[in-house]
């Protein structure tokens, strides 16, 4: 258990420094683009939407954070789901400290329930800020969940269904994001975040892994335990 508890720390040290770094971009854009200040509606955004080579260098800063964090998290993985517990830590660490920092550098938000343009692939994705924090705090459970079971040798076992069904939960999450995204430059922006259709998918995701987490099964011996890495061959 040591093992993983300074793994632990080190990613989340890792996850702090690069929200720290994902903030100070957003402090850059944001004295480009919003010189008067960050608010919703963003009337200034599509101004932002004709600028295509800044556009296209944002997305490509968004697709190389998810291949930094994925490779960290292959790193200090030994197996595969060790390796998917360490993605939702630094993932969800990164984004809760991202929202610290702009707090302490810029003081912004005012309040979680702040809007904030997440991400802009393959269209922008918007929303209070309490939701991706919510989801990150999720994250975080399910991480140290499947953390602890590796450490009891007894991995999670996670079937195709499964998989398919924490898709399907996660699709409505983005979904709910992606809603919105249309609409960030009107006045009327807040009215089309459904905390319904977002809820539904948070929900379903909790539900899931409470199935795959409560599944009965046999104890794995060490070594079968590290062939397979609960969640699949390495």
């Amino acid at each position: 258990m040591e093992g993983i508890l300074r793994k632990c720390i080190l990613v989340a040290i890792l996850a702090i420094a690069f929200g720290y770094i994902e903030a100070a971009v957003v402090v850059y854009l944001r004295q480009i683009f919003h010189p008067d200040g960050f608010c919703f509606p963003l009337t200034s955004f599509p101004l932002i939407a004709e600028s295509r080579n800044l556009v296209l260098v944002e997305v490509g800063r968004e697709a190389a954070t998810i291949v930094l964090i994925l490779s960290a998290a292959i790193l200090a993985g030994q197996n595969r789901h060790q390796r998917v517990a360490y993605f939702m830590t630094i993932f969800a660490v990164w984004d809760i400290f991202y929202y610290a920092w702009l707090k302490l550098l810029v003081g912004w938000p005012g309040s979680i329930m702040d809007w904030d343009v997440l991400f802009l692939v393959p269209l922008p994705w918007a929303g209070p800020v309490l939701a991706p924090i919510l989801v990150s705090l999720a994250l975080l459970v399910f991480a140290g969940l499947i953390l602890y079971r590796d450490w009891r040798v007894k991995p999670i076992k996670v079937s195709w269904c499964d998989w398919l069904g924490f898709s399907l939960a996660g699709l409505f999450v983005i979904i709910s994001f992606c809603i919105p995204g249309p609409y960030i430059s009107h006045p009327n922006y807040a009215e089309h975040f459904s905390w319904v259709v977002f809820a539904i998918g948070l929900l379903a995701m909790v539900v899931m892994f409470a199935k795959c987490f409560l599944r009965r099964q046999t104890p794995s011996t060490p070594s079968t335990a590290l062939r397979t890495g609960g969640l699949g061959a390495k």
